[in-house]
């Protein structure tokens, strides 16, 4: 006898500081968010790599490989099976990306707004100097149209 279940739609996982997230949109959405992080990079258990750096680009081809060097992350999530968020003692969520054997530990040292805020002031610093510059560059054409006239 075979026994059919209705077709129920089951609502998507919500998941909260811990986790295991398997969809790679949804793992890019998380990292994507990422500044400054401390990396561990392990193999088997056993530590093979550590340091800091920026995450540049966070995407998804299998033809291309993560990288990490020079203080700057290219994550390319195809490179992992899974991401696992997990919490520190000091309740800070942190993210290992898993692929047999393979540990990518990712710790942000930074949050998603303070980013945005670097991101901005950054913007708002590039802007000033663009004014600055023509804004010079104005007034040295000023003056040689106006020595033009002597």
């Amino acid at each position: 006898m075979t026994h059919h279940l209705p077709n129920a739609k089951i609502p998507a996982p919500c998941i909260i500081n811990t986790g295991v997230v398997v969809k790679k949109l949804d793992m890019r959405r998380l990292l994507s968010d990422l500044g400054r992080v401390r990396y561990i990079y392990t193999y088997q258990g056993q530590l093979q790599s550590e340091g800091e750096g920026d995450v540049m680009e966070v995407f998804a081809n299998p033809q291309r490989s993560t990288l990490i060097a020079n203080h700057a992350l290219y994550l390319n999530i195809s490179s992992f099976d899974y991401l696992e968020l997990k919490q520190s003692k000091e309740k800070e969520t942190y993210f290992d990306l898993v692929q047999e054997g393979v540990c990518l530990r990712l710790i942000p040292l930074s949050t998603p707004a303070q980013e945005r805020q670097q991101r901005s002031l950054n913007i708002n610093d590039l802007e000033v100097m663009m004014e600055q510059v023509l804004s010079a560059r104005w007034d040295a054409e000023f003056d040689d149209d106006n020595s033009d006239l002597l």
